[in-house]
């Protein structure tokens, strides 16, 4: 079964590249033609993309690797943290800082810092520090957190990098070659396919188009960990929907508790409140038998004198 329809690919404007002034000439060959001054990429080659890039993160991921998602336009930004999120991986979605492959060491205590302010911010030392020192602190946390909050769990170097748009994170796609690391990128005419290993030809501006193609990337790396957890035995790997599944039964689950917390909680104030009436209306029943058992002792009395009388 094919990844990706080209009825998918054509929906979510695909093939549509850049202007044909704004065009880079290494990429004629992934060019099916023009319309309207604008340069339609051919899908064909882009499905053949899709396929050997599928199967390369299904195998990275399925031998212990990692993929960090790039992409910090803002048109990706959404795509990027979602997918990646989604599948338990890194990101870098704001701002791509110089050296964040290259110089990995660095990077790497700027993240301990940041967990450390964190850890802070969460235990109330913040409030009990001078308004100012905090005011600058939270401002620094809030700095790291959108720029390095999306590789905090990143304990070392990504095993291959997925980019959107080549050409604006060339920096990125630079660092990755200086260190030999894999890239999976979506080309649109304007860059160059020369430095990129799994290319995939299309569209980087469309939402819809980057989303997709996110997507693609996302199911492979749940394919890979659904080999991973057979190889263990297990009979059924986890999948993004079972993660879900068993998210959603584990709130069912809460949800039933507390509702059974408080119809006991209910019922245990119904019982105490019971007795509490009955002895409210013990005095009203002992109130209407004093009459009776008085008139019976008077008619007592009268009946004992007329019987010393006679």
């Amino acid at each position: 079964m094919a990844v990706v329809t080209m009825k998918q690919l054509l929906e979510a404007g695909v093939h549509f590249g850049h202007q044909t002034r704004r065009w880079d000439p290494r990429m004629r060959r992934f060019i099916h033609g023009e319309r309207s001054g604008i340069y339609i990429i051919d899908l064909q080659q882009t499905l053949e993309g899709i396929e050997s890039s599928y199967t390369f993160v299904r195998d990275l991921v399925a031998d212990g690797g990692r993929v960090l998602f790039v992409g910090t336009k803002r048109q990706a930004q959404d795509a990027i943290r979602s997918y990646a999120e989604k599948c338990g991986m890194p990101y870098v979605n704001q701002r791509w800082l110089g050296g964040m492959l290259t110089n990995f060491q660095t990077i790497s205590k700027r993240v301990s810092k940041m967990q450390e302010y964190q850890r802070m911010r969460d235990s109330g030392e913040f409030e009990a520090m001078p308004k100012k020192e905090a005011l600058l602190l939270n401002r620094e946390l809030v700095k790291l957190e959108r720029n390095l909050g999306g590789i905090q769990n990143m304990e070392r170097l990504p095993d291959a990098i997925f980019v959107l748009d080549t050409v604006k994170e060339h920096i990125a796609v630079t660092e990755a070659n200086k260190l030999g690391i894999p890239i999976i990128a979506v080309v649109d005419t304007d860059c160059n396919p020369d430095v990129i290993q799994y290319l995939i030809p299309g569209n980087d501006d469309a939402i819809r188009s980057g989303r997709l193609l996110c997507r693609v990337v996302a199911d492979a790396i749940e394919e890979g960990r659904f080999i991973v957890n057979s190889r263990d035995g297990g009979d059924d790997g986890p999948s993004l929907d079972a993660e879900d599944h068993a998210a959603e039964q584990a709130q069912a689950r809460t949800e039933a508790a507390e509702e059974a917390t408080e119809r006991d909680a209910r019922v245990a104030a119904t019982v105490e409140a019971a007795p509490v009436e009955d002895a409210a209306a013990a005095p009203v029943e002992d109130a209407a038998a004093a009459p009776v058992e008085e008139a019976a002792v008077v008619e007592a009395d009268a009946a004992a004198s007329d019987g010393e009388q006679s």
